[in-house]
């Protein structure tokens, strides 16, 4: 269930930074857009697509982030390594927990790419970042774990 510990990251991204960010609150809207919004910019602080506030992603991947919708938005990327249940058959040692970078940047409609999806597919349709978004995210990080040369 890698997708689901991703999103258990990203929620708990969103309640550390209102907590220190007090300009901020999560989106009241349940699956609103964005996922973090300026504290009563919306009525009821919740909204189910606006176009002030910043969406949250957490990923294990370096490159290759998806969203559900091609569109303008403040994005925040937290890349993080942990062990996996891959690891478990490869003889892989578990490793604990960490964030390697995090990246943040105002995306345009032009730096995704729509996926979409054939007339009997049951997936849900994904836009995943060009190379202008992922250079403008990684151009602008705002964490980088310090590796050993």
């Amino acid at each position: 269930m890698p997708a689901n510990f991703s999103s258990l990251v990203g929620e708990f991204m969103h309640t550390a930074i209102t907590k220190y960010c007090p300009t901020l609150i999560k989106n009241q809207y349940h699956n609103g857009h964005p996922d973090l919004i300026p504290v009563d910019y919306y009525p009821n602080n919740k909204i189910l697509h606006g176009d002030e506030g910043i969406e949250i992603k957490a990923s294990r991947n370096l490159s290759g982030w998806q969203g559900h919708n091609a569109e303008a938005v403040w994005l925040m990327i937290f890349v993080f390594d942990s062990s996996n249940q891959s690891d478990k058959g490869n003889d892989i040692p578990p490793r604990p927990f960490k964030f390697v970078t995090v990246g943040g940047a105002k995306l345009s409609k032009n730096d995704w790419s729509e996926s979409g999806r054939s007339p009997t597919s049951r997936r849900t349709p994904t836009a995943s970042i060009v190379r202008s978004g992922y250079l403008k995210i990684t151009d602008n990080w705002i964490y980088k774990l310090k590796t050993d040369q």
